[in-house]
């Protein structure tokens, strides 16, 4: 069975989702707002958004095949600021994993609908592991996707999971783990 987790997971880190290096907002003439990969040719205030933010741990301190998944297939955590349990069991299992992870907090139905523009995914938790989507908590297909992108199954003994990672924004509310 877990073979098959992970023979899905390669045959979607090769396929791999078409993931812009950026997202862009813009507003064409008529005053409609667009979101794409690219702007169009005659847009007019054109924002770029970024879903990342620094790195939780420093990557000096992360062991080779860490450092280069991370460096191949970084990993980002989206959640809400309402999200329930399954936000939590999700950084959970990154933090006990040993995952270096970037945490987004999506907060308005603006960033919401970046989001599902990018990702394909209406809810959270989702975790984007370089190209490749995992929409909805299951630590199994998640733990099949960090396999393949080469991140150990057990953290470094040195390294200790961080308390929290790093948001886009500051959090409203403190979350404990």
């Amino acid at each position: 069975m877990k073979m098959h987790f992970v023979l899905a997971g390669l045959i979607a880190l090769i396929c791999g989702s078409a993931q812009a290096d950026g997202l862009y907002r813009w507003v064409d003439k008529s005053g409609k707002v667009h979101y794409g990969d690219a702007p169009a040719a005659d847009a007019a205030k054109i924002e770029q958004k970024k879903f990342g933010a620094a790195p939780t741990v420093d990557a000096n301190d992360l062991p080779y095949a860490t450092r280069r998944a991370k460096q191949n297939f970084p990993v980002t955590l989206y959640v809400a600021e309402n999200c329930s349990d399954l936000c939590k069991q999700a950084r959970l299992f990154l933090n006990k994993r040993g995952i270096p992870f970037t945490e987004n907090i999506l907060r308005t139905k603006e960033e919401f609908d970046a989001f599902n523009k990018l990702s394909g995914s209406d809810g959270v938790p989702t975790l984007a592991v370089g190209k490749t989507w995992f929409k909805g908590f299951q630590a199994e297909q998640w733990g099949g996707g960090l396999d393949t992108a080469g991140y150990a199954q057990t953290p470094s003994p040195q390294l200790q999971p961080p308390a929290q990672p790093i948001t886009t924004k500051p959090a409203k509310t403190e979350i404990q783990h």
